[in-house]
């Protein structure tokens, strides 16, 4: 009997839908779901994944193609069904979901080179080989580690929200619940929200596990991330730590998946497929009989209302978190309050350290024409231009979408007029500022943002901060990512409120989750601290509770209006946006898909135009589903069939499950 191998060819500029039949000769041994191979498609070669084996074809064998090459780097069979699993759940095709687990390189079929010492992915990272001896547990930490250490003994599939203030010891759980895995036999995958960003936890995870760990993010080369990935696959390492793209590492046996700081929207990847880490982590922890264990100070809804709650209510030091004064900036014009200008001048006289968050990059938000009301836009996206300085010079306005860039102007085009003014102020403008005002070399002022270079100097930037004596920490939300710093006794909200006027449903969730977590940051030593935030609305909701850290009093409100609302938790959102060069175009794609959908239990909203992006105009339909799976399907197999009529024409879509 001859087999039939059925493969998924990695054609990822078409929307293949496979997966094609080919026969399996007797000189095509050891070939097996995984298998990489190079395949005829059509008139062109191109490689292929082998999906599944089947002892027949709906078409005659004479009429299937052979495999040419088996080519290295298979790709597990664990992976391969996790792909085609991704592919169905985001609407996506199975060559994008497949090209995301693959070796680095594979698709390419390169070989590895042979006799080559492994490059150290991490080095940079890692801060001794010698295991560190774990410290004692507060009767809170064995408080919540004892479930998951019981469900990774049994092998139990459990799902647990480990929620804890911050400064709790969350990291000190996950290490112990590692151990447990390892003891076991059993592998661990650690998810960090930014590879950057964390660098105390990965320095923790590397000191006590020494070269069990390994490391895959994007900032690595290719050489070294397959480096990881083959160490990882030959069970030389059995702990992988990294940000999302770390849920495909190719452990054989997984016993625990921890997903650090979940709240961030970092974990939600905007490519195609857009899928986010955490519902993957979930599904590779259910296939694997795998312990899933997700921690925040500030959990989404979705995870209180879902999973097991575990409580670290308190600090492992019993020290208080910080106090936090709310400080109203109506009818002030200057972006610092006086009270925290006070507050800075006697952080400099003292020598201490402060954080300072302003969620916005840049000079100032826009300019604008004083005389006859021009604003500066893009002209290719519906947005105002951003202004950057560099130094003295006049600088630039950029847009923060497409990129596109221009001069700073000093005239209006439109009108003559000089009176070109700047409206707010991004972490540019403030870094300027202190700097100017503090004027000390011995007290250093850094910016911490997406314009400040690259994954090391972001990664040099903290290492910095933190062996100095004193100074300032300036950035967006980067600089509330999981840091642990104990001498900084101050922490700044600039500009609290500005995410509650985005449109979106998360955004009181984003607010308090922003000013929570700066506040963490602050007052983690023998010194204390304080925490100033500075607001256009100080009575609003979220601003209120993350002033008085009271976490279960804002998620007990936010489940309450979602709930009314029928947002997630209480339903899935799927986002399907069509873009094309002309307004019409794609507001009627997305009307020909509103008529065709008619999910069960469910809201269809739309079509709606959104503001236009890189020379595109679009329109979006989103579906509120209370009955996740047929939304899914219904609206994956409506946007082939428009696909197929609409094919060779301008117009583009993309469906986002989960938009975040």
């Amino acid at each position: 009997m001859e087999l039939i191998a059925r493969v998924e060819p990695l054609t990822l500029t078409r929307a293949v839908r496979g997966p094609f039949d080919y026969r399996l000769g007797p000189d095509q041994p050891g070939i097996g779901v995984g298998s990489l191979v190079r395949i005829p498609f059509g008139r062109s070669r191109t490689v292929g994944v082998v999906v599944e084996l089947v002892d027949r074809s709906e078409l005659p064998l004479d009429r299937l193609a052979e495999p040419e090459e088996v080519l290295p780097g298979s790709v597990p069979a664990d992976l391969v069904s996790l792909a085609r699993w991704m592919a169905d759940e985001y609407c996506s095709t199975p060559a994008r979901a497949l090209a995301l687990v693959l070796a680095p390189g594979a698709r390419k079929g390169r070989r590895p080179r042979k006799n080559r010492t492994p490059r150290r992915a991490a080095k940079s990272y890692r801060i001794g080989s010698a295991p560190v001896a774990p410290p004692p547990l507060t009767e809170a930490q064995r408080t919540a580690l004892e479930p998951i250490l019981a469900a990774v003994r049994e092998r139990h599939v459990r799902r647990f929200l480990l929620h804890g203030v911050t400064g709790s010891g969350k990291t000190e759980v996950y290490l112990r619940a590692v151990s447990e895995a390892l003891g076991r036999g059993r592998g661990a995958i650690v998810l960090v929200p930014e590879i950057a960003m964390t660098p105390q936890a990965l320095g923790r995870f590397t000191a006590r596990f020494g070269e069990t760990i390994a490391v895959l993010h994007s900032g690595l080369t290719d050489a070294a991330r397959r480096d990881e990935w083959l160490r990882l696959s030959r069970g030389e390492a059995r702990v992988c730590v990294g940000p999302r793209s770390a849920v495909f590492a190719p452990l054989k046996d997984i016993g625990l998946i921890v997903v650090d700081e979940e709240h961030e929207a970092s974990y939600k990847h905007e490519g195609d497929p857009r899928y986010d880490a955490r519902s993957v982590a979930a599904k590779r922890a259910q296939d694997h009989g795998a312990v899933l264990v997700l921690g925040s100070a500030t959990p989404r809804p979705e995870s209180i209302h879902n999973l097991v709650k575990l409580r670290l209510p308190e600090r492992i030091d019993c020290r208080a978190l910080p106090p936090v004064e709310l400080l109203d900036m109506r009818g002030l014009n200057h972006p610092l309050h006086p009270q925290t200008r006070a507050a800075l001048a006697e952080l400099e006289r003292a020598g201490g350290k402060a954080i300072i968050l302003l969620n916005r990059r840049g000079w100032s938000n826009f300019l604008s024409c004083r005389s006859c009301g021009r604003v500066w836009m893009c002209p290719n996206c519906e947005v105002a231009l951003v202004l950057h300085r560099v130094g003295d010079a006049p600088g630039f306005v950029a847009c923060h979408h497409c990129g596109h860039r221009e001069t700073s102007p000093s005239v209006c085009g439109a009108c003559g007029s000089s009176t070109v003014a700047r409206h707010g102020a991004g972490t540019e403008r403030i870094e300027h500022e202190l700097r100017e005002a503090i004027g000390d070399r011995d007290f250093p002022v850094l910016r911490l943002d997406a314009d400040s270079a690259g994954l090391d100097r972001r990664a040099s930037t903290l290492e910095l901060f933190s062996s100095a004596p004193a100074g300032l920490l300036i950035g967006t939300q980067m600089v509330a990512k999981g840091h642990d710093f104990a001498d900084v006794t101050l922490g700044i909200v600039l500009d609290a409120d500005q995410t509650l006027r985005f449109p979106d449903f998360r955004a009181e969730e984003r607010t308090f989750s922003l000013i929570t977590q700066l506040a963490g940051r602050a007052g983690r030593g023998h010194g204390g601290g304080r925490v100033l935030v500075q607001t256009l609305a100080p009575d609003a909701r979220s601003i209120v509770f993350a002033a008085g850290h009271d976490a279960d009093g804002f998620l007990a409100g936010e489940l309450r209006r979602r709930e009314v609302l029928g947002y997630p938790p209480f339903s899935s959102l799927i986002r399907v946006v069509f873009s094309a060069p002309a307004a019409a175009d794609a507001q009627a794609a997305a009307s020909a898909l509103r008529e065709r959908i008619a999910p069960p239990e469910s809201d269809v909203l739309g079509p709606a135009p959104l503001f236009a992006l890189r020379g595109r105009a679009r329109s979006q339909v989103v579906v509120k589903a209370r009955a996740r799976a047929a939304a899914i399907e219904e609206i994956g197999q409506a946007v082939q069939s428009l696909a197929r009529e609409r094919r060779g024409s301008a117009v583009s879509v993309s469906v986002d499950v989960d938009p975040v």
